[in-house]
């Protein structure tokens, strides 16, 4: 029996793109690409215990069909919000995934990351995250604000910690 405070695992089908980086942002492991459509998406929803997200509803008639949210909106805003409706989207390191492959992400020492980022934000930033797959780096800047500012709207901002 899975561990009822590990946040959800996803799998979403390609049409679901913006809402995996979303979910992802959120710090949800998404699985998605294009390969996984149809078939190959309820396998991957089966075999690694996933919640099948999609808006195929032809995936309804299949009757060993594993968990799975049809989602009626084809907005990433609204699908979000039909997500945090099913599940529980708390739980999951904001910004704690790369947005490109889904790996969690690592801190990267300051001095490592000098040669790979802008004069400017080698100047301005204290603290690097990198995906050990795709060796992408991340760091705070105005995006952060922004990511927090949509999240916000939707009514999905992480709560804020405590003042000390």
């Amino acid at each position: 029996m899975p561990d009822v405070a590990a946040p959800p695992r996803f799998v979403a089908d390609r049409m679901l793109g913006r809402l995996a980086r979303w979910l992802r942002i959120l710090g949800h492991d998404v699985a998605y690409g294009s390969h996984l459509g149809g078939h190959t998406l309820v396998a991957c929803a089966r075999r690694e215990r996933r919640l099948l997200l999609t808006r195929d509803t032809r995936l309804r008639r299949d009757a060993q069909l594993p968990p799975a949210l049809f989602l009626h909106s084809d907005h990433f805003r609204e699908q979000l919000r039909e997500v945090a409706a099913a599940v529980p989207l708390h739980g999951a390191p904001l910004l704690g995934r790369c947005l490109d492959c889904n790996r969690p992400l690592l801190e990267v020492p300051r001095e490592t990351a000098r040669e790979r980022v802008p004069p400017y934000v080698w100047t301005t930033q204290e603290r690097f995250l990198g995906c050990a797959g795709c060796g992408r780096l991340y760091w705070g800047a105005t995006h952060r604000a922004h990511i927090l500012s949509e999240l916000g709207a939707l009514g999905l901002a992480p709560e804020a910690p405590p003042a000390t």
